[in-house]
């Protein structure tokens, strides 16, 4: 498949290094090529406590790897004709009518203008004016205050996105790009649209065709001890990136299995609220591969994810002013719906193709598909937040160094 065998192996050892070095506590690396697989390792633990080897069927918090399925729900919709991308949020959601947006420069919450209703392609793109509590800013400190989070143990998601609608918005839709709880606000859409709660639409219209039988909103029954535990090597909260305190502990456990939210799910997530395996999640890498087929018949046409998968701002995520958090590098690298697509590989500064769709969550997980090499990477650990260790671009030349067809 074009790889070299030696090179290959180097996989083997930087995970394991990981794992002695305790940075992550274990991990697991599945490369499909042409839809071969090339390669797949798991090492270390899944619940150091416990003493638990990650294995390749070990459930995970994919966190915002949630995204691109709740964008591929949304253009499922688009396709059928239910609305259009410039649709304002506001018909889908009237606590998004009579919006307000803060002053360029406010120091608090109260400088406001008035301001427009999101669209949805605003909310696919994270150029909506919404934000996350753990960004910088006044309206992140607004959304902390108010726990505007979307966890999963947090109140109903209609509940949740009405929270949301009542702040200003960070700036003018369309001005910024700012990675937020956008994608959320997108899931209530689909409930909206569809008359279905997300889990179910998910279960329904996704899974089953394309066969993610261990993905879920909530730790999926049956699954046993397989659930990995979360850890993190801050001493505060593993989220909170405004307030992050390095602690003694590189490997300090934050949500254990048996204890966690994942188990008891009220609110689901679109932006981050999946839990599932590697093999799963590779499913659905490879249906974006594929443009949309899947062995259940075909979720999107390969001219809708082609569509998706481009750059749809007007130039790089670093032109228009980031002042976030992303999962992955801003320079060279433009937003397609619900993930990053490469435009320059010299400015990324990471071995990659024009045209890598990717995008990564909270516990250092990271998928990516190069439409030009014909390939389909998954990585999954747990280890919050994503920004601990440089595992991503490591990971991506590792790959590519062992890539010589």
């Amino acid at each position: 498949m074009g790889f070299d065998p030696d090179r290959l192996a180097r996989l083997d050892s930087w995970m394991e290094r990981y794992v002695a070095e305790r940075k992550f506590p274990g991990s697991a690396l599945l490369i499909r090529r042409g839809g071969e697989e090339v390669y797949f390792n798991a090492t270390g633990q899944r619940n150091i406590e416990e003493g638990l080897p990650w294995e390749r069927d070990t459930v995970a918090r994919i966190y915002s790897m949630t995204k691109p399925i709740t964008s591929v729900a949304i253009m499922m919709l688009v396709e059928k004709g239910l609305f259009h991308l410039d649709t304002p949020v506001s018909e889908f959601i009237p606590a998004f009518k009579d919006m307000t947006a803060l002053v360029e420069g406010a120091t608090h919450i109260g400088q406001t203008v008035s301001a427009p209703s999101p669209t949805v392609h605003h909310l696919l793109t994270h150029t909506s004016g919404l934000s996350y509590p753990f960004n910088p800013g006044v309206l992140p400190k607004a959304m902390e205050e108010a726990k505007i989070m979307f966890r999963a143990d947090d109140s109903s998601l209609a509940e949740m996105v009405d929270r949301a609608a009542a702040l200003p918005l960070a700036f003018q839709p369309g001005k910024h790009w700012e990675y937020s709880i956008s994608i959320d606000i997108l899931g209530r859409i689909v409930e909206v649209v569809s008359g279905q709660p997300l889990d179910e639409f998910f279960k329904e219209n996704i899974f089953a065709p394309i066969g993610m039988s261990e993905t879920a909103f909530r730790v999926p029954e049956g699954t046993g001890d397989r659930f990995a535990a979360l850890y993190t090597p801050l001493a505060g909260d593993a989220m909170d990136l405004n307030a992050a305190k390095e602690g003694g502990d590189s490997l300090r456990l934050v949500d254990r299995p048996g204890k966690s939210i994942f188990e008891r799910t009220t609110c689901f997530s679109g932006g981050g609220g999946l839990v599932g395996t590697i093999d799963d999640y590779m499913l659905f890498t490879e249906m974006l591969r594929r443009g949309g087929d899947v062995p259940g018949g075909r979720l999107l046409s390969p001219k809708t994810l082609s569509f998706m998968m481009r750059n749809h701002l007007p130039g790089d995520i670093a032109s228009m002013g980031p002042r976030s958090f992303a999962e992955q590098p801003m320079d060279g690298m433009g937003f397609g719906l619900g993930g990053s697509v490469v435009l320059d590989p010299g400015r990324v500064r990471v071995p990659g193709s024009v045209g890598d769709f990717s995008w990564g969550g909270m516990a250092s997980t990271m998928f990516w598909v190069d439409p030009v090499l014909d390939l389909s990477v998954v990585f999954f650990t747990q280890l919050s937040p994503s920004s601990s260790y440089p595992a991503r671009p490591e990971l991506k030349a590792l790959v590519h160094g062992a890539i010589v067809a």
